[in-house]
């Protein structure tokens, strides 16, 4: 594949190899966002990249102004630019002044106050504005307690989903744990310590006692943990011990249903053609989501008449 010369990677070599050239941006000219991961536990987890973003950045925009300033003081540097204070109740009112800084030619830092920039946190909408605007927006990558909790869960890692927090309301959650019945993929959510034990009951109302999970609480910090069972022993587990910390839950996919017969299933076609849908189109739709042969379903709907 051709690549346009003027967006090609600059490298400066020296005795031990290519090494990325610091980027520059002509002055007047547009800027750039930077997403930056900050560390979601132990410091030490901070990249040399991180650092120097801080410490040359025009702008820093921070979820929380006071945890930036902490972890600065701890990494010992200083931050050269302008700190803005941009979270979830001030991202409608301060992304339009935060744009028009990059279009101006600024480099802005997005820091949040653990992990990634817009995954369950503020920097969608500074995001989403910048790329209506044409703006370059990039990425320092880093900690990420959802890749995290992944990994240290033992469940299947090949194929997993994001939920982050589910809904307080009983009723609300009840329902978005019935929307993710059938999910086959591992799925990570977030949850707040206080609210855990109702969370492991509507899981275990929903996906049965069973289900696999693991609670990961603390991540990369001291007093790091991770549980691992059913959900049942998880949810005992909960119900027995004063829960701290930041929390991410784990959760195995829906194991893979039994089919059944194709006669099992023969109601179902029929309830689609009582809404007016074409006999062939009703066996195909039934026959994908049972995973059943569709001309085995047709001579079962067929004989049943």
């Amino acid at each position: 594949m051709d690549h346009d010369p003027s967006t090609a990677p600059n490298f400066l070599s020296d005795d031990a190899g290519a090494v990325p050239a610091p980027a520059t941006v002509p002055s007047g000219g547009p800027g750039r966002i930077v997403l930056a991961a900050t560390p979601i536990g132990n410091v030490g987890d901070a990249s040399s990249r991180l650092v120097e973003l801080l410490s040359t950045a025009d702008i820093v925009a921070a979820e929380d102004t006071r945890r930036l300033h902490r972890l600065v003081q701890t990494l010992g540097i200083t931050v050269a630019g302008r700190i803005i204070s941009y979270h979830e109740h001030n991202e409608e009112a301060k992304t339009g002044e935060l744009l028009e800084a990059v279009r101006s030619g600024k480099t802005l830092v997005m820091v949040t106050d653990a992990g990634m920039p817009s995954v369950s946190d503020p920097g969608f909408r500074l995001v989403e504005g910048a790329v209506a605007a044409g703006l370059t927006v990039t990425a320092a990558p880093g900690p990420s307690a959802v890749l995290t909790a992944l990994a240290l869960s033992g469940l299947p890692t090949d194929r997993f989903c994001f939920e982050g927090f589910l809904p307080r309301k009983a009723g609300e959650r009840a329902s978005r744990l019935a929307d993710l019945d059938a999910e086959r993929r591992t799925m990570v959510f977030f949850e707040a310590p206080h609210r855990l034990e109702p969370m492991l009951r509507a899981l275990r109302e929903q996906f049965g006692a069973e289900r696999r999970a693991a609670v990961c609480r603390e991540l990369t910090k001291t007093y790091e943990e991770v549980i691992r069972g059913t959900v049942l022993e998880l949810l005992e587990w909960a119900e027995g011990n004063e829960v701290r910390g930041e929390i991410a839950v784990v959760v195995g996919g829906a194991p893979e249903r039994d089919p059944g017969k194709p006669e099992d299933h023969v109601a179902a076609v029929n309830g689609l053609i009582a809404q007016g849908i074409r006999l062939k189109e009703a066996v195909a739709a039934v026959a994908e989501d049972a995973r059943v042969s569709k001309r085995e379903l047709y001579s079962a709907v067929l004989a049943a008449r």
